[in-house]
């Protein structure tokens, strides 16, 4: 899966996400009319799609209000507090601090240039360990 996300302030935004954050630079294309395009690897991608109730949830215990727009951003990363003290540094806006959250991840939230709104998430438990947990599992009416 690829996101493409217009940036106003390209130079900002690439900086932000590519020298701040540490996404590598995989490519980077531009042709004589000032279109410019990087291409960083954000690592395995999956999609999410919650429900408004499940949405609301989220935006509840990791923020304490309704902030989240329909689309976020997530990366995980190995240290969410310190991430998130580099990202405040280089220009986001926190908007939630570091929270651990009920299903043992600890959680911030911010906007972040090119007007996304993100979360930085760093696992507690593996995988195999969050299956346990009540209300973890597939859709069983999914085949």
């Amino acid at each position: 899966m690829r996101l493409v996300v217009e940036a106003d302030d390209y130079e900002a935004a690439v900086a932000f996400y590519r020298d701040v954050l540490g996404l590598p630079e995989q490519a980077a294309f531009s042709s004589g009319d000032e279109a410019r395009v990087v291409i960083l690897d954000a690592g395995r991608a999956t999609l999410e799609i919650a429900n408004p109730a499940q949405k609301r949830m989220i935006d509840d215990v990791e923020v304490g209000r309704q902030v989240a727009p329909r689309l976020r951003v997530a990366f995980e990363v190995e240290d969410t507090a310190g991430t998130t003290d580099r990202l405040v540094a280089a220009g986001a806006t926190q908007v939630a601090p570091p929270t651990t959250t009920p299903w043992q991840s600890v959680n911030a939230r911010l906007d972040a240039p090119a007007g996304l709104h993100i979360t930085l998430f760093q696992e507690l438990r593996t995988l195999d360990e969050r299956t346990t947990l009540d209300g973890f599992g597939t859709n069983p009416t999914h085949s």
